[in-house]
């Protein structure tokens, strides 16, 4: 398991270098992430990615703890790239639109 926090603190310097990402599932940087967050962490009800959005933000509905086990580094510096941030407060993933 990983700390995700500081997994996601240490690579805040390249957030939305999307242009750095290989293999991407998308030329597109949300879907990829989401592409990558479904692989990571499958949904078990078969419920929609964005849980909830505000102004210029969406949630997305991913269990942080669960994908914290499963994910590597490597994973949470693509997230980062396609623009995924960790919202320590609300302990949840999000992304500007």
């Amino acid at each position: 398991m990983i700390d995700l926090q500081a997994v996601f603190e240490e690579f805040e310097d390249e957030y939305l270098e999307f242009h750095k990402v290989e293999n991407k599932a998308s030329n597109r940087p949300d879907l990829c992430a989401f592409i990558a967050l479904d692989r990571l962490v499958p949904s078990e009800r078969g419920n929609d990615i964005v849980s909830s959005a505000e102004h210029d933000e969406i949630w997305l509905a991913t269990d942080v703890e669960k994908l914290a086990a499963v994910a590597t580094k490597e994973d949470v510096l693509m997230l980062v790239r396609c623009g995924v941030r960790l919202t320590v407060d609300q302990d949840a993933l999000a992304m500007f639109v």
